[in-house]
Formats: C-alpha cells, sequence, structure tokens
C-alpha cells in the first residue's frame, strides 16, 4: 500500500509526526508482522515526505528582520537555514 504525502490533506504537522512516531515504535519492537511491517515503511515514509514538506512551507513563510545602522527595522529577507 504506497501512500504519498498528497493521501494526508488537512492533517497537522503535530498529528502527522505523532502517526509517524507511532509507526516507529511498531517497527523497532517488531509488533507487526512482515506484511504489515512493509505497509507500516511505506506509510512511514509517506508521513515523513508529507511533514518535510509542511517544514519547508513554514520555513518558506519565515523572514527576518534586518536592523539598520541606527538600529530600527529596516526590513526583511527571506529565512536562509544555512
Amino acid at each position: 500500500m504506497e501512500l504519498d504525502a498528497s493521501g494526508f490533506d488537512g492533517l497537522s504537522f503535530e498529528d502527522a509526526l505523532k502517526r509517524l512516531e507511532a509507526i516507529v515504535h511498531r517497527l523497532e519492537t517488531g509488533e507487526a508482522s512482515l506484511e504489515d511491517s512493509i505497509d507500516l515503511y511505506s506509510q512511514g515514509k509517506a508521513l515523513k515526505a508529507f511533514c518535510e514538506a509542511k517544514l519547508a512551507a513554514a520555513q518558506s513563510r519565515i523572514e527576518k528582520i534586518q536592523i539598520g545602522a541606527d538600529g530600527k527595522p529596516s526590513g526583511v529577507q527571506p529565512f536562509d537555514a544555512g
């Protein structure tokens, strides 16, 4: 069952992260059968892509306030994580 990030429309980042953490826990503890593990892995992969897309979208909206020589805000520049 291969999912993609578009299958999680309306899901918040926090809820997606909780679902991803639950999947990782099930995989790490060996609670799931082989077939279930494969399905869980696919779901986890899609949730990871969804979370990364949400973070990238949030990051692109963040702006850094620039301070002028007089110590007052003089404008903004796009976020740069580097």
